[in-house]
């Protein structure tokens, strides 16, 4: 995974040169603005993958699967993590997010509701599984 930490620094490294081409032939201040936040953005994901990768290879003492030259595919193989296959409740915190996000054009009252919907929905997400028939 070494690999995509330096694509996406590589990603930066262009727009960054792409920003400074643009703001000196062009002095538009949106585009200029807008292609230093992709800068931005590569650089922190680049950032993130980086370091966290650092972090599964001090856990796991060497090298992660993937990075692996004489790897196998089998290397691979086991529990990935716990996905919720039945949720509804993703559609209602994107719903409350819309809500709130509507409310910034109609009115602040809207963003008042979205807000506490928003809350009482994220409640309901990260605690689906405590409760109820499929409570651990």
């Amino acid at each position: 995974m070494r690999v995509q930490a330096f694509m996406f620094y590589g990603c930066a490294v262009f727009f960054l040169a792409t920003d400074v081409v643009y703001w000196l032939w062009s002095n538009d201040w949106t585009g200029t603005t807008a292609l230093a936040l992709a800068v931005g953005l590569a650089g922190l994901i680049g950032f993130y993958v980086h370091f966290t990768v650092r972090r599964l290879e001090r856990a796991n003492a060497g090298p992660l699967y993937e990075d692996d030259p004489e790897g196998e595919i089998a290397d691979a193989a086991g529990e990935l993590g716990f996905f919720s296959p039945h949720s509804w409740w993703p559609l209602f915190v994107a719903l409350s997010a819309t809500a709130v996000a509507l409310g910034v054009v109609f009115g602040w009252w809207l963003v008042i509701l979205g807000a506490a919907a928003a809350i009482l929905t994220s409640v309901g997400l990260v605690f689906e599984y405590y409760r109820g028939h499929f409570a651990h």
